[in-house]
């Protein structure tokens, strides 16, 4: 009881009300009001479920997903996360639809919006595609209800674009505060977050970004490490600067993960492409040149076999502020040395040390997913959420 008072002493000193039947595409869109008090609001919606109290607000309603790429954690989390607000879940296969008979963006966001409460889209594998891809369909649905078709607009969530993945780094933020007992214990915290080695090539560039232009706005002193060649859009460093500068936080550059180790609180390896080869590779895609494809792969897999050396090992560990014990985190899945692939981000030990947390970790991002939605979709969150406590419907009915 005490834990749920405070989520909302919380929002009660916080300006949000620009969230209310707004879209949630990047986290750099949102004021820093905006999201705390969707972590406010996701500490509120996990206290009522378990306190077996239904936090649904909705009696029906459709969430619709499109997944454009591949998804385990991401794609059950906004199933669960829709499911705890009351909708129901239909997941669009764009391969059953009419897309291929050459039915239109905009035809396609209008006919799944029909009673639809929420969208949700993964769409990382090309340059500039994703967020385009997004922003059309909130057109069309914003053009759709001013037209009277749609009797309400239906809230677009990322569920991961080329640029920013914010459900993920809404769970790791939900994960830290936890951890830390509040994100006022977040300022000053060092965090490591470096490239990895994969035998995979193409990895999206949005986890790290996401987590390079949220991580300083709360003060977290972040230390970006990669091999040369490795850079993320130029666009997001600069953007992750000025948030460090703002919250007098530290943003530094690396070019090894010793570095980026040495005194760390917590340390997120993992792979990402060249930002110059994913441009290329968008390119290539979009001219339908096989070949070049095929070539471009085989020279992203030989750049990434010369920097092997680039994994988290129990020695860089002896680096960082608890050794051990300090905070391993990944979006997961991990590519595991000796498990998963011969040589990888992650040696098999550091990852058994650290799994538990890394699957608390993402148990977070249902709640990140039901928290962006709620506050969308919810004119007086305080009074709702104090509403949901009050008529206290069990969520689960036991004799």
């Amino acid at each position: 009881m005490s834990d749920f008072q405070s989520y909302l002493d919380q929002l009660a000193g916080l300006d949000f009300s620009g969230m209310y039947g707004d879209d949630f595409l990047h986290t750099w869109d949102k004021t820093t009001d905006e999201l705390r008090a969707m972590y406010a609001v996701a500490g509120a919606l996990r206290n009522l479920r378990e306190r077996n109290i239904s936090p649904r607000i909705f009696d029906s309603g459709l969430a619709v997903s499109l997944f454009r790429d591949n998804s385990t954690r991401t794609r059950f989390s906004f199933a669960s996360g829709t499911n705890l607000l009351g909708m129901q879940l239909q997941d669009l296969d764009e391969g059953k639809s009419q897309i291929a008979h050459g039915e239109t963006v905009r035809e396609t966001a209008t006919m799944i919006s029909f009673m639809a409460d929420v969208i949700g889209i993964r769409d990382d594998k090309y340059i500039g595609e994703g967020d385009a891809y997004m922003a059309e369909v909130a057109r069309s649905v914003d053009e759709a209800f001013h037209d009277g078709v749609l009797d309400h607009r239906p809230t677009l969530v990322s569920l991961q674009s080329d640029s920013d993945h914010p459900t993920q780094s809404s769970a790791d933020m939900l994960y830290l505060i936890n951890e830390f007992g509040g994100i006022e214990n977040l300022k000053g915290k060092k965090v490591a977050v470096t490239w990895a080695y994969s035998p995979s090539y193409g990895k999206p560039l949005s986890c790290p970004q996401s987590l390079i232009t949220l991580l300083p706005r709360f003060g977290m002193d972040v230390t970006l490490a990669h091999p040369e060649g490795y850079d993320l859009m130029p666009e997001l460093v600069e953007k992750a600067k000025g948030y460090a500068a703002e919250t007098g936080a530290t943003f530094a550059q690396a070019n090894t993960m010793a570095e980026a180790f040495e005194g760390a609180d917590i340390v997120i390896p993992k792979s990402w492409a060249p930002y110059a080869a994913m441009e290329r590779r968008t390119k290539l895609y979009a001219a339908g040149d096989d070949e070049g494809i095929n070539k471009l792969e085989k020279e992203l897999l030989a750049q990434n076999a010369t920097h092997m050396g680039w994994c988290s090992t129990r020695e860089l560990m002896e680096k960082t502020a608890k050794g051990q014990d300090t905070i391993y985190m990944h979006p997961l899945p991990a590519d595991i040395a000796g498990v998963s692939c011969e040589h990888g981000e992650v040696m098999a030990d550091v990852f058994e040390d650290h799994r538990i947390g890394m699957y608390k970790e993402a148990s977070f991002k249902p709640y990140a997913v039901a928290a962006m939605i709620f506050l969308q979709k919810v004119k007086d969150p305080v009074d709702t959420l104090k509403a949901l406590e009050e008529r206290g419907r069990a969520r689960w009915n036991q004799a």
